[in-house]
């Protein structure tokens, strides 16, 4: 069965989002991927993810990275800075959780262009 250019074109062409995201949540999003634009940051917050009990001390943090652990905390703050993720402290240690919500966040944006904090 042939299909008619309109159809093709329309198929094809069809808008990726349902809706232009707003200024603020553009500013939002592009700090969260600046975040993620170097890849000892994205395996940080990977490893942070994927430890026990989705938590992680920046002292578990520093051999698997192969960094020294204020290079570590700096790209970690970075993180934290953009709302990927909570530091606690306990004593002399920071303690990281991945923000809930903060990853779904970003796939729903990339996804479906709902806005960057949902």
């Amino acid at each position: 069965m042939a299909t008619s250019p309109q159809s093709e074109l329309s198929a094809c062409c069809a808008p990726l989002m349902s809706e232009a995201i707003s200024a603020t949540d553009a500013i939002a999003l592009a700090a969260r991927f600046k975040a993620l634009g170097d890849p000892t940051r994205v395996r940080l917050l990977s490893m942070v993810a994927a430890h026990d009990g989705a938590e992680a001390c920046v002292c578990d943090l520093t051999e698997p990275v192969g960094l020294s652990q204020p290079t570590v905390s700096h790209h970690l703050k970075i993180l934290v800075d953009a709302g990927l993720l909570s530091r606690t402290k306990r004593g002399i240690w920071s303690y990281y959780a991945v923000v809930p919500g903060s990853l779904e966040g970003l796939a729903a944006t990339l996804a479906a262009g709902a806005p960057a904090g949902s």
